[in-house]
């Protein structure tokens, strides 16, 4: 088991919010564990944890520690692939992941009264002010410290990510932030075709 290892698979980030595979990768972390093992500790079927195992397996997030014969049946035993992990996007696979996300999520606001249409280019430059956003104030020594946390989940990472650049932000870089976010906000207003029908309180 390696000590850090990056993981530049954006993928991964969807499998992570998940919490019984995070739960599996603590675990792997701890020790090694058979697949029957990681079910009886997290009161699971091992079907279901077999299916979570591929997958952090595929992302490179788990791996063979070893297998052992038992009787005509072989054993085989899973360690996570490092103690500790930083999940690193590589561009061109980010941009196309945050681009799907995005598409998705446009399609589902007219469903809450926000009669939106977005092509391609629209949806291409809502993440690149977002990208352009997340990059404002991102230091590599919060990111190192944040990875090293081992006592806080994922998603919580996300969090204290957000707040510590937002609090380490220079005055001129807030003014960038706040320059963009108002860019940003008016492209997706553009998106929408006429005014959001909002639900009216009776006098």
């Amino acid at each position: 088991m390696k000590a850090f290892k990056v993981i530049d698979d954006p993928e991964a980030f969807q499998l992570l919010a998940d919490q019984t595979r995070r739960r599996v990768v603590y675990l792997l972390r701890a020790k090694e564990m058979t697949v029957s093992q990681i079910a009886a500790e997290l009161d699971l079927t091992t079907q279901a944890i077999y299916h979570h195992i591929r997958k952090l397996k595929d992302a490179g997030m788990v791996e063979i520690a070893r297998e052992e014969r038992v009787d005509h049946f072989i054993e085989t035993y899973y360690q996570a692939s490092a103690e500790v992990f930083h999940l690193a996007h590589g561009q061109s696979k980010s941009s196309a992941l945050a681009e799907r996300n995005t598409a998705e999520a446009l399609k589902v606001l007219p469903r809450l009264g926000f009669p939106v249409r977005a092509g391609p280019e629209t949806v291409s430059k809502l993440v690149e002010l977002e990208r352009r956003m997340d990059e404002i104030g991102e230091k590599s020594e919060w990111t190192n410290k944040i990875a090293g946390l081992d006592d806080v989940d994922f998603i919580t990472k996300f969090g204290v990510s957000h707040y510590a650049k937002m609090l380490s932000m220079s005055d001129e870089e807030y003014n960038e932030y706040l320059k963009i976010s108002k860019e940003w906000r008016k492209v997706i207003r553009q998106t929408v075709l006429e005014s959001p029908v909002v639900a009216s309180k009776k006098a």
